[in-house]
């Protein structure tokens, strides 16, 4: 005989008010009252809450299964990372297969007011450099000891300026749980001898681990008031994990997808820096949007192109996710790349972008002119100059070689657009 549903409800309601209330739990197992599973196929998902409306509710919960809950770190403390790890920390009180404690790994500062940064984070919950007047959540935990941060994680997230990463990378090697899991939120690329080194590639070499990558149309202090988002979560093979990764960053106000495409996502998030240094030329010199509409343009068509140049497996779809076109718009209408750039050029080129960044950013870091110069080192290597004039004439202006108004000059060097458009043929 097969109940109607809302009897079965019924007699669940009823057995549930039947057995004894569960104990008041302390603030850190305060996820432990939501019994739904992090990640599971739907089949498996009803049959654990009829198994669960039909048992008896323990008042203890067993050391395995305490055991078997993911731990989140957080490797990295600025702008964006603060915001990640106040994203993540409001998911793990509610998802009951995370710890509800997350670890931020802190590069230590010292404060005017003589104080460590670690120690007002704790203190007052608030990242109050680079994120100030946010409450990271009760359960965000600074640590300035990267060891330490790490040592129970199994979900690792890393979020800083992409060239620290090989560092950071080579201290943790054999300090990590073997079943870790890695997630890149980081803009930028390694140059090797051998060639361009995407960071998710570094993570994976050095840690060997599986890395995933969440790059997307994200401001940070825009998610960090709530403001609505979407982030694309690029993975390998493992969809599973990928969901997984879905779960713990997504809330109603910023939405995640995943696609199978690391390079890809990776790539867009990396290369749309470039394209907002050229956009901040345009804004420096008054040009109009027109202009500015025209160099987002061919920009996205020249990440499209270098990325395809490079892995060939990159999906043109993917340009069309959050993690390509959106974040390229936001980000040459109001990221920090795109600001600096047009001081830059209002300046006329006369002041240099570390002097800039120091003046203008607070100590966080620009990832649009080392990534310049980086794409800048893999065209020229490869004899792909002639194929990319606007990543070319960005770099050149960066240092100096030509002035910010050079940057719509690039249009009387037409690219050889039959290599371009066929671009995933050649290496």
């Amino acid at each position: 005989m097969t109940l109607p549903p809302p009897l079965i409800l019924t007699l669940r309601l009823r057995l549930r008010l039947s057995l004894p209330a569960p104990p008041k739990l302390p603030r850190f197992h305060r996820s432990f009252r939501n019994l739904s599973p992090c990640m599971a196929p739907a089949m498996e998902v009803q049959e654990r809450a009829q198994d669960e409306a039909a048992a008896p509710h323990s008042n203890d919960f067993s050391n395995d299964e305490a055991a078997h809950k993911s731990k989140v770190t957080v490797v990295g403390s600025g702008n964006w990372g603060s915001v990640a790890a106040r994203l993540l920390a409001s998911n793990t009180l509610r998802l009951s297969s995370f710890h509800d404690e997350v670890r931020m790994w802190v590069y230590e500062e010292t404060l005017p007011s003589g104080e460590k940064l670690t120690d007002v984070i704790n203190r007052s919950n608030e990242n109050v450099k680079y994120l100030p007047g946010i409450k990271l959540g009760n359960n965000v935990v600074a640590d300035p000891d990267l060891e330490n941060a790490v040592k129970d994680a199994n979900m690792l997230v890393f979020v800083t300026p992409h060239q620290f990463m090989e560092g950071i990378c080579k201290s943790l090697v054999g300090k990590i749980k073997g079943d870790v899991e890695a997630i890149s939120l980081i803009k930028g690329m390694e140059v090797k001898m051998e060639g361009p080194c995407m960071i998710s590639t570094l993570i994976s070499q050095q840690l060997g681990t599986n890395c995933c990558v969440l790059m997307g149309a994200n401001i940070a202090n825009e998610i960090a008031v709530e403001k609505f988002s979407e982030a694309t979560v690029g993975y390998r093979g493992n969809r599973q994990i990928a969901e997984k990764w879905v779960q713990l960053f997504s809330t109603p106000y910023f939405i995640v997808t995943a696609v199978q495409d690391v390079e890809g996502v990776e790539l867009c998030g990396t290369l749309k820096n470039v394209v907002a240094l050229a956009a901040g030329f345009v804004d420096g010199l008054e040009m109009g949007n027109n202009t500015k509409a025209a160099i987002m343009r061919i920009g996205l068509r020249e990440m499209k192109a270098f990325s395809k140049l490079l892995f060939s497996t990159v999906k043109d779809t993917t340009f069309f996710e959050s993690c390509g076109v959106a974040d390229l718009i936001t980000t040459c209408l109001g990221g920090r790349n795109r600001k600096v750039a047009e001081a830059f050029a209002k300046n006329g080129g006369k002041r240099s972008f570390d002097e800039l960044e120091a003046e203008m950013l607070q100590g966080q870091k620009l990832q649009g002119v080392s990534t310049a110069r980086e794409v800048y080192e893999v065209l020229s290597h490869r004899g792909w100059l002639e194929l990319f004039p606007l990543f070319a004439s960005v770099h050149e202006i960066c240092i100096g070689h030509l002035p910010p108004s050079a940057i719509v000059e690039h249009s009387e060097r037409t690219p050889r657009s039959s290599l371009v458009d066929g671009s995933a043929q050649y290496r």
